[in-house]
């Protein structure tokens, strides 16, 4: 092995023990959280994309977790960023975590990538671009990559909160 090969891997190992560590010092805080709400929930950790991803499962149903969950993800979102903040505190370095709850976000994620499959599949039989409804971040990066799995180009325009995607013709 190169000693570039060897650095490299040192700082994939380095990247992963961080995250990992974000994840403990996130299930931690979460975990007090779920106390302090006296609700019942099982905390999930495990590293995506180059991002530490933390989930509360219940095994007695996610009803008490919806509360949690909010109207369209606002609690959760709050709880997220919460959560980033309190990493950040223990860790110095600002945090890219992802915090799913009772499963809302990877219900959403497919939502969303079946809409931006749709949206290309118009604009490819049309050819004309299709302007979506506004979205979080979120949900706007995950419209992208299903856009550009079915090999279309898509933007985000406007301002937040009302930012959305066009998804463009080849």
């Amino acid at each position: 092995m190169t000693e570039g090969t060897t650095s490299a891997a040192a700082e994939g190992a380095d990247t992963l023990t961080r995250l990992e560590q974000e994840g403990e010092i996130a299930a931690d805080y979460l975990e007090g959280l779920l106390d302090i709400a006296d609700l019942d929930g099982d905390i999930d950790m495990d590293v995506e994309a180059d991002r530490a991803s933390v989930s509360i499962i219940s095994d007695t149903g996610s009803r008490d977790l919806q509360k949690l969950v909010g109207r369209d993800g606002e609690v959760l979102e709050a709880l997220q960023e919460l959560t980033r903040l309190a990493v950040h505190r223990e860790t110095g370095d600002r945090s890219r975590l992802m915090l799913d709850i009772a499963g809302y976000r990877a219900r959403k994620r497919a939502e969303l990538s079946e809409l931006g499959a749709k949206a290309a599949a118009d604009v490819k039989s049309t050819g004309e671009s299709v302007r979506l409804k506004p979205m979080t971040p979120f949900e706007r990066k995950v419209v992208h990559d299903a856009v550009k799995a079915a090999g279309l180009r898509s933007e985000s325009e406007g301002e937040e909160p009302q930012r959305f995607v066009v998804v463009l013709p080849a």
